[in-house]
C-alpha cells in the first residue's frame, strides 16, 4: 500500500488522528517493503554491505538512478535527521522499486554492464557514503567523483506540502532517457525546534515530510541525470517510466479512498471524547544480535493526552544521563526508540516501554539476546542482508574478531612560531586490509573535534593521515590527537604542539593576545574578549588596543582611544545588519605587540534575527545583512524598560542590560540611558545625539570610585517613554579581581626531556581562563615560558627541557582583570626519565589480590590487599604498572602513577577500550620499593553497564575473639545506576565448599563495618561483602584472609571509667607494643581527626581517651588498635543508653544537688504583683531556702512575702511592685543535707524594664477594670451602604455612664443616646472622604472613673480605611448602560456615592482609552459616565469601566456593538436632527405686545425681531385672514430679521388680531396682537409694544428655561455640560434686547401692554419638529391658551 498524501483541506493535523492513522500507515507500509527488500532494513549503514550483496547476487540491477541515490541521501541525513525518524521507510521503497525494475530488465542485455559498471563505482561509493557523514560539501564533491549530477534542489519545510507536476512519459519521447533526480528532504531535529514552536506546526511538518516523500516513492517531480549509454538502456527507462504512469494511476485510486476514509473518520470524531488511555499501535519486537551490533526497539503509542514513555531493563528504568554513549532514546511524532550501542553478552534482557498518561499506564515488552561468537561466520550472512558487528573484518581467511589499528613514524612533540607552517602526520597500519572498510580519521586539539578551516587543512591520502596549520598562531597551541575510526573502534594517537610568539616588531614589546571572540552580540553592540599572552616583553602590559573591521573591506577602525586593561571591551556605533571581524593588540611601556588573530565574524543584529537567519537561511553570504522592518502602525509611545541591571562594572566601563518594555507598539524602538550620581537626582543623558537600538548599552567617562545609579527610557516616532526603575548604586571599579598566586609547586621527574609539574588553585579565584608556567635554569635568572596558551586544571607537562639540567618552576594565573602574581618558585628538579617499576628492593613483600574495582571505556580502578610482611615501618605508598595483552601476548610494563598512592584503590586512566590489560602493584616504606606482586589475571578495559553495584574492597578484619569479630570493608567504587542501598555479608568455614556461603545479615546494612557474633571458637572463617542498589546485589568483594575464632593470650578490652571529678574516659591498655608502636583511636572505625571533643593521651602501655562534653554528637562505636602489633584492638559501644548513664553518673559523682523540677521562674499576678518560684523534684522536712538579691540576702517582710513548702517542694516569693531600685539578679539557694542547689534569674536592662511595664501595666488594668472600660479598643468597619462606623466594645457599664465621642479635640455632638447594646458603641459616618480623616478618641465615664480609646485615621491608617471604602464602593457599581444623546452616546454606571481615592479607568477592546474633546470621561453625583461625542463604526466594540480602590481592580463590562451600537447610533441621529431643528426652527423673539389700545387717527407702529436658519418667510393675518400691505398699511421685513407694522393713520376698521406667522423648513412659529382701536380726539401718537412683549416672552422664556432644566437634569447629571448646554440655548440674538433693559422700557412706556403664558412656550416645546413627529405618529405640541 502506499502512504496517503495528506492534502490542505483535509484535517489531518488532529493529534489523535496522527497517533493512530498516520503512524499506523506508516508502520504497515514498513512491514511490507521490508518483506521486500531485507538488504536496507539496516538503514544506510547496509548499504555497504548492499554493494557486496549486488555484486554476489544476480539483482543487479539496483540502479543507480534510485537506489544509489537513495543509499546516498540516506546516508547524508542519517544524523539526527528528522525526516529519518520514521525508520528506514524510504529506503524499503526504493529497495522494492529497485526489485521490480530488476524484474523488468532480467532478460536485458545490460544486466552485466551494469553489473559491471555498479562493481567498477562501488569504491567510490563506499566514499560518498562516509563523505555524506562529513557534511553536504563532502557530498557535492563525492557526486563528481561517481559521475552523479544530482539537482541542487532546496527544500523548505512547511505545512502545506506542493505536489509536483505529474512527469509521464508521451509516445514520442518514449526512446528518450528519463533524468531522475533524489530531492533530499532535511529534518533535522535541532532545525525543526527552531523553526515551530507549537505542536501543531510541528505535526503539520511532519505530515509535510510524509507528503514528500510519497511524492519520492510515486517517481513525481523525480529526475536524476544520467547520461544513455546503450539501446538496452533506454529500452529499460522506457519500461520503468510505463510503469511509474500506471502505478501513479492506482495511486491515485488508493489516495482518493484514504482521503475519503480519513473524512469519514473526523465527521465521527467528537472532539470533546479526545482523552483516552495509551494505546500501543505498534510494539517493540525482541531482536537476537551478536556481541558489538547495534540494536534499535521501536513503538509508536497512541494517546491523548500524548504519552510519556519510559523505558526499563528487567523493570529498572534505563537513565540516559548515566551511560550517554549506551543508550540513546528518542520520541519523534509518536514514534519512541530506545537504541543500544555497542551491545555486549550483559545486555540480554527483557525490555519494557511503558506509555503513561492522566488516563492509565501500558506496557509492551520485548526481548534482546545477545550472541557471542565463537566460531567461523557463515558468509551468506553477509549476503543474505543480515547486518555484521562493526568491529568485525573481512580478511581473506574469513573474520577477524576485530581490527587492529597501529601508527608508525608518528609525529612527537612539535614546536614552532607564529606565522610557520607546521604539519603533523602519522602512518597508520590497519590489519586486515579491507578495502571495503575505510577508516574515518579525525584530528583533535585539547579533546575538541578539529574541521577544516583556512587555518588548519587535513588529508588522508589512504596510509597517511596528516594535519596542516597553514599559519600557526597560539591558539593553535595544544594537545592534538588522531583518532582512527573502524566501525565502533577506534585507536588514538597524541602530541603536544607549542606555538612561540613571534618576533616582535619593536624590541622589548609584548606578544599578541589570543583568542579574540565576540560575546552578546546586538543591533549595535559587542563585547569583544580575549586572553592576555604570556610574553609581556619585560614590562608589563599596560592594556589593550581593540580594532575593527567591516568584513568585505580592509580597513581597520581603532575602537578606544586609551588603552584597556580588564580582558573584555564593549564595541559600539555598529551600523545593524553588517558583519565585522575584531583584533586586539597589546601595548607596554616598548611599544605596540603585533595583533592577535583576527575573531570569526559576528552580524551586528538583534539575537532574534539571528536565530531567525539561523533557521531559514536564503541567500548565499555576502557579508552584508539588508534590516528592513514593517510599516509602522498608529504611533504608541513605549512604556519603561524593565529588569534593568549592570551586568559588568570595571574601572572603564560600566555595561547594563535591560529588556524591551511590553507595550511598544509595532514600529521598533530605541533607548535612551541616563546617569546620575547616587544619593542625587541629577539625571544626566549619556547618548544625547543618537539612541542606541540593543538592549545592552555600555557607559563610559565614569569617575573612577564613585557611586552611580542608571536608567533607560524607551523612544519611537510617537515620543520618549516612562523612565524604567534606576539601577542600585554602582561603584566604578572592577568587580572582577586579579587571581591571587597559585601555590605549591610542585615539579615531578617525566621524561629526559620533560617534567611535570602539579599546583594548587588560587584562593577565591573567580573566572579563571588558565595558568602559565614559566621554567628557569638554576642560576640563569632567565625565565621561559613553557606555555603560550592558558590552560586549564592544575598540572602540565613542560616538554623542551635539557636533560641533566635542575631547573625550578612558577605558575600564574590568568582572568579577565589580568595575570596573578607568580607563584613561589618551586624546588629544584634535576631533568631525568622517572624511574619505573620493577626494581628489586628489601621492603615490604608484594601486596596480592588485584581486582577490578570499576570498568569504563579508557580507565580502570584497581584494588589489591596490603603486602602480609610490611617491613617493620608504615607503608608509605603503592605504585601501579600495566602492560596490553594481545592475543595472549603481553606487552611492555607501563607506569600507571609517578607518585606514589596512598591508598589501595587507584584508577589508570587513558586506557585503551576493549583492550586486555594486566596488573601489578609494589608497595613503598622508609626503606624503598618492595618487589612488585605477579601479574594479575587479563582484564578488559570495557564499559560496565550492569545495573547492580561492583564490588567492596579493603575487605578485612580486626577485634578477632573467640566468638566474635569486626569485619571493616570501603565502598564500591562502582556504584551502578543508583545509590548503594546497603550491605551484605557473607562467611563460611575456611575449609567448606563454595555452595556453603551464607548471608549474616538479612537486611542491608547501611554502614561499612559489622561486629559477627556466633563464632565457634578455634574454626577458621573467611568473609566476602557484596553491595546493593535499587536493582539488586552486586558482585561480591575479595575473599578475606583465613581468621581463627579465638582469644589471644592477654587479649584487653577498652574500659569505660568515671573518675571522682565525674571526668569521663576511655582506656586501653597493651603489654605486647614494640618501640615502634602506636594507640590508634578511631570513632565508627573512621580516624578522629577532631580533637574538639576528646583528648587522647598515651603513656606506656596505656592510652587514655577523655571526653571534654559527652553529648549525643559523641555516639558511637571506639575502637583502639595498637600497630606494629599482631592486631591487637579493642572497641566500646557508646549508644544513648550508655551516654545517659555515664552522665548521670558523672554528675552524681561530681554534684550532688537538690534535683529541680524546674528553674527559677517570675510571673505577673492580676494585681500587678510580681510572683518568684521555683519547684524542687523532693524535699525532706530539713530543707531550707535562702533568698539573695544581688548578693544580699532578703528576708520575709512588708515587700517580700516568702514561702517554703517541703511537701510539694515548691518555693516562692511574692512582691506588691517593681521599683527601680529592684534591678538586679534573684537566687533561691536550697540547702537538703549535703545536696545544694541554686538557681537564678537576671532582671535587667531590657528584660527589667519590659517586667516592670507589664507589671505597672496589668496593675493599671485592674484598676482600670473596676470602673467602665474598654473590652475592645476603637476600631472601624465598612458598612453595606459603603459608610464608615467606628466601633468600639465595652464592660462594666451603668445608666448613669456617659460615652462622649471627639474628633481632632472636638467633641462629636451625636443626636441619638447610646443604649450600649451588646456592650457595644458605634459611630456613624455616611460618604466618608478626605476631610473626614483625623483622630478619634471615645470617652467613658461615670462616678466610678473612665476610660478613653483613641483611633488615627491619618496617613496610612486612612488610607488603608479608603481602600476599604473604595472596594465597598467599587462592588456597589451597577452593570454599564447605554444612553444617547444629542451630542453622541453615554456609557454610565451609579455607584452609593463616590469619592475621588476611587480611580476611574476606561478599557476599549483590550485597550487603555486616551480621552479627547471627542471622548470623555466625568463622574455627577453619583453616577460615573463616559461620553463618545460624534460616534462612528470605530467606537464599536466591548467598553470595560476599571475601578481601582487602591489594592484591587473592579470591572464593569458593556457590548456597544452590533445591534447595541445601531440601536443607540439611530437614537443619537433622531436626537442631533431633533436639537438642530429646535435650534433652527422659525421664531418670533419678542417686540409685538398681546394688547394695543390705540386712539383713532393716531399712527401705529409695531416692530419685532424673527430668527431662524434659512431665514423664516414672514406673512401677517388680521382675524385669521390673509393680510397684505396697502395705501393705508405698510409691512416691512428688512435684513431677515426686522419686521415691522406701520399704519399712518388708524380707524376702527383697523381694530382686531393681528398675527405674524413666520416660518422655515424647521417650523412655524405664530405671535398675536389685539389691536383696539377707540374713537377720541386729540394728538396722534405713536404705540409701540416692541418692549412689553419682549418683556414676556423673556419672562416665559426663562420659566421654560428652569423646567427644561429640571427634566434634563433628570436624564443627564452631567451638570456642568447642562449649564453649557442652557446657555447656549438662552444666548439671544445679537439684534434682542436684553431682557433687564426690555422689563425698564415697558414698565415706562405703556402700562396697557398685558402679560400672557401663551406665546412663550412656543419656544420652550421638545426640540423635535412638527415633520418628525408627524411621521412618528404623534401630534405636534401646541400652544397654550
Amino acid at each position: 500500500m502506499s502512504l496517503p498524501f495528506y492534502q490542505r483541506h483535509h484535517e489531518h493535523y488532529d493529534r489523535a488522528y496522527r497517533h493512530k492513522a498516520l503512524q499506523s500507515t506508516v508502520s504497515q507500509y514498513q512491514k511490507e517493503t521490508k518483506s521486500k527488500s531485507a538488504v536496507y532494513a539496516q538503514g544506510s549503514t547496509a548499504y555497504s554491505r548492499g554493494s557486496a550483496a549486488y555484486r554476489h547476487a544476480s539483482a543487479a540491477d539496483f540502479s543507480l538512478d534510485s537506489s544509489a541515490a537513495y543509499s546516498h541521501g540516506s546516508s547524508a541525513y542519517d544524523l539526527e535527521s528528522a525526516a529519518y525518524s520514521y525508520g528506514s521507510t524510504a529506503y524499503d521503497h526504493s529497495a522494492a522499486q529497485s526489485k521490480r525494475s530488476a524484474a523488468y530488465s532480467l532478460d536485458s542485455e545490460s544486466l552485466s554492464k551494469s553489473s559491471a559498471a555498479y562493481r567498477h563505482g562501488s569504491e567510490s561509493i563506499n566514499k560518498l557514503a562516509a563523505a555524506y557523514r562529513l557534511g553536504s560539501e563532502a557530498y557535492s564533491l563525492g557526486l563528481k567523483d561517481s559521475n552523479l549530477m544530482i539537482e541542487d534542489q532546496s527544500y523548505k519545510m512547511s505545512p502545506k506540502a506542493k505536489r509536483a507536476k505529474q512527469n509521464l512519459v508521451s509516445e514520442d519521447k518514449e526512446n528518450k532517457a528519463i533524468d531522475y533526480s533524489v530531492p533530499i528532504f532535511t529534518g533535522r531535529e535541532v532545525s525543526i525546534s527552531g523553526i515551530t514552536d507549537t505542536e501543531e506546526e510541528r505535526i503539520k511538518e511532519s505530515a509535510a515530510y510524509v507528503a514528500k516523500r510519497n511524492l519520492f516513492a510515486t517517481g513525481e517531480g523525480v529526475s536524476v541525470s544520467k547520461v544513455a549509454k546503450s539501446t538496452s538502456e533506454e529500452q529499460h527507462h522506457e519500461k520503468k517510466s510505463r510503469k511509474v504512469a500506471i502505478r501513479e494511476s492506482a495511486e491515485r485510486v488508493a489516495l482518493k479512498k484514504t482521503l475519503e476514509d480519513t473524512q469519514a473518520f473526523h465527521k465521527k470524531l467528537n472532539k470533546d471524547k479526545l482523552l483516552h488511555a495509551p494505546e500501543f499501535v505498534i510494539e517493540p519486537r525482541s531482536h537476537t544480535i551478536w556481541e558489538k551490533q547495534n540494536v534499535r526497539f521501536h513503538c509508536s503509542v497512541a494517546g491523548w493526552p500524548a504519552p510519556r514513555v519510559t523505558w526499563y531493563k528487567n523493570n529498572v528504568p534505563i537513565d540516559v544521563q548515566t551511560h550517554p554513549d549506551k543508550y540513546k532514546i528518542e520520541s519523534r511524532y509518536g514514534l519512541h526508540s530506545l537504541e543500544i550501542n555497542t551491545c555486549d553478552f550483559d545486555d540480554t534482557a527483557q525490555y519494557r516501554a511503558s506509555a503513561m498518561n492522566v488516563k492509565g499506564e501500558i506496557s509492551a515488552y520485548a526481548s534482546l539476546v545477545v550472541k557471542r561468537y565463537k566460531g567461523e561466520i557463515d558468509a551468506s550472512l553477509l549476503y543474505a542482508g543480515t547486518s555484521m558487528p562493526l568491529g568485525f573484518g573481512v580478511t581473506p581467511h574469513g573474520y577477524a574478531s576485530r581490527f587492529e589499528i597501529r601508527f608508525v613514524d608518528k609525529f612527537d612533540v612539535a614546536f614552532g612560531r607564529e606565522g610557520e607552517t607546521m604539519s603533523l602526520g602519522c602512518t597508520v597500519v590497519i590489519s586486515p586490509d579491507i578495502k571495503r572498510f575505510k577508516p574515518d580519521i579525525e584530528w583533535y586539539r585539547n579533546g575538541v573535534l578539529i574541521t577544516p578551516s583556512k587555518w588548519v587543512q587535513m588529508h588522508w591520502s589512504g596510509e597517511r593521515a596528516s594535519l596542516t596549520l597553514t599559519h600557526a598562531n597560539k591558539e593553535d597551541e595544544g594537545l592534538y590527537t588522531l583518532r582512527v575510526v573502524m566501525g565502533d573502534y577506534y585507536e588514538e594517537y597524541s602530541g603536544y604542539v607549542f606555538v612561540r610568539d613571534a618576533d616582535a616588531e619593536i624590541p622589548g614589546a609584548p606578544g599578541a593576545p589570543l583568542d579574540v571572540q565576540c560575546l552578546d552580540a546586538n543591533k549595535d553592540y559587542v563585547i569583544v574578549s580575549w586572553k592576555q599572552p604570556a610574553v609581556d616583553g619585560g614590562n608589563p602590559i599596560l592594556g589593550y588596543f581593540i580594532d575593527r573591521c567591516e568584513v568585505g573591506t580592509t580597513h581597520w577602525t581603532q575602537c578606544n582611544e586609551t588603552p584597556v586593561k580588564f580582558a573584555r571591551f564593549p564595541v559600539t556605533g555598529l551600523i545593524e545588519g553588517r558583519s565585522y571581524i575584531f583584533r586586539v593588540r597589546a601595548v607596554n611601556k616598548a611599544g605596540i605587540s603585533l595583533p592577535s588573530r583576527v575573531s570569526e565574524p559576528v552580524a551586528a543584529l538583534d539575537p532574534a534575527d539571528r536565530a531567525r537567519l539561523r533557521s531559514h537561511p536564503s541567500a548565499p553570504w555576502t557579508g552584508q545583512i539588508i534590516v528592513t522592518e514593517e510599516e509602522p502602525a498608529e504611533g504608541v509611545v513605549p512604556g519603561p524598560p524593565t529588569d534593568l541591571q549592570v551586568i559588568e562594572a570595571t574601572k572603564n566601563y560600566v555595561v547594563l542590560s535591560w529588556k524591551p518594555p511590553g507595550q511598544r507598539g509595532h514600529e521598533g524602538i530605541m533607548y535612551f540611558v541616563e546617569k546620575c550620581i547616587a544619593g542625587t537626582e541629577d539625571w544626566q543623558r549619556v547618548n544625547t545625539e543618537i539612541p542606541v537600538k540593543s538592549p545592552r548599552f555600555a557607559v563610559f567617562d565614569l569617575a573612577e570610585g564613585k557611586s552611580y545609579c542608571f536608567r533607560v527610557r524607551c523612544c519611537n516616532s510617537a515620543g520618549i517613554g516612562e523612565p524604567s526603575e534606576a539601577t542600585e548604586a554602582t561603584v566604578v571599579d572592577d568587580k572582577l579581581d586579579i587571581p591571587k598566586a597559585p601555590g605549591r609547586i610542585m615539579p615531578t621527574r617525566n621524561t629526559d626531556t620533560s617534567v611535570v609539574v602539579t599546583w594548587t588553585e588560587p584562593p577565591d579565584a573567580k573566572e579563571l581562563v588558565g595558568y602559565y608556567i614559566e621554567s628557569s635554569i638554576v642560576g640563569s635568572g632567565r625565565w621561559e615560558p613553557c606555555n603560550n596558551n592558558p590552560v586549564k586544571g592544575t598540572r602540565f607537562i613542560c616538554h623542551g627541557l635539557i636533560n641533566g639540567e635542575k631547573y625550578i618552576f612558577r605558575v600564574r594565573a590568568v582572568n579577565a582583570a589580568g595575570l596573578s602574581e607568580f607563584s613561589q618558585d618551586s624546588e629544584p628538579i634535576e631533568v631525568q626519565a622517572a624511574i619505573g617499576g620493577g626494581l628489586l628492593h628489601a621492603a615490604p613483600s608484594p601486596p596480592y589480590d588485584i581486582m577490578v574495582l570499576e570498568s569504563v571505556r579508557d580507565s580502570m580502578v584497581l584494588g589489591w590487599k596490603q603486602p602480609k610482611v610490611i617491613g617493620g615501618t608504615e607503608i608509605t605508598g603503592y605504585y601501579v604498572n600495566y602492560r596490553e595483552v594481545v592475543d595472549g601476548v603481553p606487552g611492555k610494563w607501563m607506569e600507571a602513577n609517578i607518585k606514589a598512592i596512598s591508598e589501595r584503590a587507584y584508577r589508570i586512566q587513558n586506557l585503551k577500550e576493549n583492550m586486555v590489560y594486566q596488573f601489578q602493584v609494589a608497595a613503598a616504606n622508609l626503606a624503598g620499593v618492595g618487589t612488585p606482586s605477579l601479574p594479575s589475571q587479563p582484564f578488559k578495559c570495557e564499559e560496565w553497564t550492569i545495573a547492580v553495584p561492583g564490588p567492596p574492597h579493603d575487605v578485612t578484619c580486626t577485634e578477632v575473639r573467640k566468638d566474635s569479630l569486626v569485619l571493616l570493608w570501603k565502598e564500591p567504587v562502582y556504584t551502578g545506576r543508583s545509590p548503594i542501598a546497603g550491605y551484605y555479608i557473607d562467611m563460611k568455614e575456611t575449609e567448606a565448599k563454595e555452595e556453603r556461603w551464607r548471608s549474616v545479615n538479612e537486611k542491608p546494612l547501611q554502614k561499612k563495618f559489622l561486629k559477627i557474633g556466633s563464632l565457634k571458637q578455634g574454626v577458621s572463617y573467611v568473609f566476602r561483602v557484596r553491595a546493593t542498589n535499587q536493582a539488586g546485589v552486586g558482585k561480591p568483594s575479595n575473599v578475606t584472609d583465613p581468621v581463627i575464632a579465638e582469644t589471644r593470650p592477654g587479649t584487653k578490652e577498652v574500659v569505660v571509667d568515671v573518675d571522682d571529678n565525674g571526668v569521663i574516659s576511655l582506656n586501653f591498655e597493651c603489654d605486647q607494643m614494640s618501640p615502634n608502636s602506636k594507640f590508634v583511636w578511631s570513632k565508627n572505625y573512621e580516624p578522629i581527626e577532631d580533637d574538639s571533643r576528646l583528648n587522647i593521651d598515651a603513656k606506656g602501655g596505656k592510652s587514655k581517651a577523655t571526653f571534654k562534653d559527652l553529648g549525643e554528637d559523641d555516639l558511637g562505636v571506639y575502637s583502639c588498635v595498637v600497630t606494629d602489633t599482631d592486631g591487637v584492638s579493642s572497641s566500646h559501644t557508646i549508644d544513648e543508653e550508655e551516654m545517659k548513664r555515664l552522665l548521670a553518673l558523672s554528675h552524681e559523682r561530681k554534684f550532688p544537688t537538690v534535683p529541680l523540677a524546674s528553674e527559677l521562674a517570675v510571673e505577673i499576678l492580676e494585681k500587678g504583683e510580681v510572683r518568684f518560684w521555683l519547684q524542687a523534684e523532693k524535699l525532706s522536712g530539713n530543707a531550707k531556702a535562702n533568698f539573695v538579691f544581688n548578693d544580699k540576702e532578703i528576708f520575709n517582710g512588708e515587700k517580700y512575702k516568702m514561702k517554703v513548702d517541703q511537701k510539694t517542694g515548691l518555693v516562692e516569693m511574692i512582691m506588691d511592685k517593681l521599683e527601680d531600685k529592684d534591678e538586679g539578679t534573684y537566687t533561691f539557694q536550697l540547702q537538703d543535707g549535703k545536696a545544694t542547689n541554686q538557681s537564678s534569674l537576671v532582671l535587667i536592662g531590657d528584660v527589667f524594664k519590659k517586667l516592670q511595664d507589664e507589671a505597672d501595666f496589668q496593675r493599671k488594668e485592674w484598676h482600670r477594670k473596676q470602673g467602665p472600660h474598654f473590652v475592645d479598643k476603637l476600631g472601624w468597619e465598612v458598612t453595606d451602604d459603603c459608610n464608615v462606623m467606628l466601633k468600639c466594645k465595652v464592660a462594666n457599664i451603668k445608666k448613669e455612664t456617659h460615652i462622649v465621642w471627639y474628633k481632632d479635640d472636638r467633641e462629636i455632638m451625636v443626636d441619638e443616646e447610646h443604649d450600649f447594646k451588646d456592650g457595644v458603641c458605634t459611630l456613624l459616618i455616611s460618604e466618608f472622604s478626605k476631610k473626614d480623616a483625623g483622630t478619634y478618641e471615645v470617652i467613658l465615664k461615670d462616678d466610678r472613673g473612665k476610660d478613653s480609646s483613641e483611633l488615627k485615621l491619618k496617613d496610612t491608617a486612612f488610607a488603608d480605611l479608603m481602600n476599604e471604602v473604595c472596594r465597598r464602593i467599587a462592588l456597589s457599581a451597577t452593570d454599564l448602560k447605554i444612553r444617547s444623546t444629542a451630542e453622541g452616546i453615554r456609557l454610565y454606571s451609579y455607584v452609593t456615592y463616590y469619592v475621588e481615592d476611587l480611580r476611574v479607568g476606561w478599557v476599549h477592546n483590550d485597550t487603555q482609552i486616551r480621552f479627547t474633546d471627542r471622548v470623555k470621561t466625568g463622574v455627577t453625583g453619583e453616577q460615573i459616565w463616559l461620553q463618545i461625542n460624534e460616534p462612528t463604526p470605530q467606537d464599536k466594540g466591548k467598553y470595560t469601566m476599571e475601578l481601582f480602590d487602591g489594592k484591587t481592580g473592579h470591572k464593569k463590562t458593556v457590548d456597544l456593538s452590533g445591534q447595541a451600537f445601531d440601536e443607540a447610533f439611530a437614537e443619537f441621529q433622531r436626537l442631533k436632527q431633533a436639537a438642530i431643528a429646535e435650534k433652527n426652527r422659525a421664531r418670533v423673539l419678542g417686540g409685538l405686545p398681546d394688547v394695543v389700545t390705540i386712539q383713532e387717527g393716531k399712527a401705529l407702529n409695531l416692530s419685532c425681531t424673527v430668527w431662524g436658519d434659512p431665514t423664516p418667510e414672514v406673512s401677517w393675518l388680521k382675524n385669521e385672514k390673509a393680510f397684505v400691505s396697502d395705501a393705508n398699511c405698510t409691512l416691512k421685513f428688512e435684513s431677515g430679521k426686522k419686521v415691522s407694522f406701520t399704519i399712518s393713520a388708524v380707524s376702527t376698521l383697523d381694530s382686531g388680531k393681528y398675527s405674524i406667522v413666520v416660518k422655515n423648513q424647521y417650523g412655524t412659529e405664530t405671535s398675536d396682537v389685539t389691536v383696539i382701536v377707540i374713537s377720541v380726539s386729540g394728538q396722534t401718537d405713536t404705540v409701540q409694544g416692541h418692549d412689553q412683549n419682549t418683556l414676556t416672552v423673556s419672562k416665559k422664556k426663562k420659566t421654560m428655561t428652569a423646567n427644561k432644566r429640571k427634566e434634563v437634569e433628570k436624564k443627564d447629571f452631567i451638570k456642568p455640560h447642562v449649564e453649557e448646554i442652557i446657555a447656549t440655548e438662552e444666548t439671544p440674538d445679537a439684534n434682542e434686547i436684553p431682557p433687564a433693559e426690555t422689563e425698564k422700557n415697558t414698565k415706562s412706556k405703556h402700562q396697557a401692554a398685558k402679560v400672557t403664558d401663551g406665546k412663550a412656550a412656543v419656544a420652550e416645546t421638545v426640540p423635535q419638529p412638527t415633520e418628525s413627529l408627524d411621521k412618528q405618529g404623534k401630534k405636534p405640541l401646541e400652544k397654550k391658551p
